[in-house]
């Protein structure tokens, strides 16, 4: 098993290419981080969004975080990280991102960037939520071994919501997450990787496994994430808004221990059903 840590530590230093371009590489991500035939999508987000940081000034806060899944990425083949400056200015920055494996994109990413600005502007009508306290990791279950690999790497507590392909009427679910083995400091890069981890609401309305796969992601950051070491949970609800040919549109809420909402997602997925 490898942590995810010492997937971020093994991407390389930054090499500038031009005034506004960048790259870096890195060797491989491992099978046991799988999704099918492709790198789990979430973690191949998180080391976009890893080779940004290493870029981006500090004063600017990730805003708005849009991933297309183009292709797959490959098992243990190098691939590189190739970053854009659209645009940066006195408050915001805007970059183009593509992870390139084999000569071809696999992953596109667009970021937005800004810093905090002083507003009279104050509108606060974020949901809450009323979740009981997360026990234990109940959605993986015995049967952890047909869901896909990179399912090990993150512990789940299930609290509605029926288990992956089991005919279920629900396409909701409500429950909590967290990396299955702490890290050093919990931080952004982390959370995008465990937003992903839950599979599509949708999926255990039916009976038998289907291929299927995450077309678009979009996510925004709300309230700052505040980080921390260890293990952190964070509540989720995802709910499946319209489902018709093939395709599917999803959205959910991420809570941190404190109760805050720290961001919103929304996906676009394919099912071959």
């Amino acid at each position: 098993m490898h942590h995810i840590d010492q997937l971020f530590a093994s991407m390389s230093a930054v090499t500038a290419v031009s005034d506004n371009q960048w790259k870096v590489t890195h060797p491989g991500l491992p099978d046991d981080w799988g999704q099918g035939r492709t790198a789990f999508g979430g973690i191949s987000a998180a080391m976009v969004h890893y080779a940004l940081s290493m870029i981006v000034a500090q004063d600017r806060v990730l805003r708005t975080f849009h991933t297309n899944f183009v292709g797959p990425v490959v098992f243990d083949e190098p691939f590189e990280i190739v970053i854009e400056q659209l645009r940066s200015g006195r408050n915001m920055s805007q970059y183009l991102v593509k992870l390139n494996q084999a000569g071809k994109v696999s992953v596109c990413v667009q970021a937005c960037y800004g810093i905090e600005l002083t507003s009279k502007l104050h509108i606060n009508k974020l949901p809450s939520h009323q979740f009981e306290p997360p026990d234990k990791a109940t959605l993986m279950g015995t049967d952890a071994d047909k869901l896909p690999r990179f399912f090990h790497h993150y512990d789940l507590a299930m609290l509605e919501g029926q288990r992956p392909f089991t005919g279920s009427a629900h396409c909701h679910y409500l429950g909590w997450m967290r990396n299955h083995a702490p890290v050093e400091q919990f931080g952004l890069t982390h959370l995008i990787a465990l937003i992903d981890a839950w599979p599509p609401a949708l999926v255990q309305q039916l009976g038998a496994p289907a291929p299927m796969s995450t077309v678009s992601w979009d996510l925004e950051f709300v309230n700052p994430l505040i980080p921390v070491a260890g293990n952190p949970w964070f509540a989720y609800e995802v709910n499946t808004r319209f489902a018709a040919n093939g395709y599917a549109q999803t959205e959910a809420k991420i809570w941190d221990e404190q109760e805050r909402l720290v961001a919103l997602s929304r996906q676009a997925v394919v099912v071959f059903d």
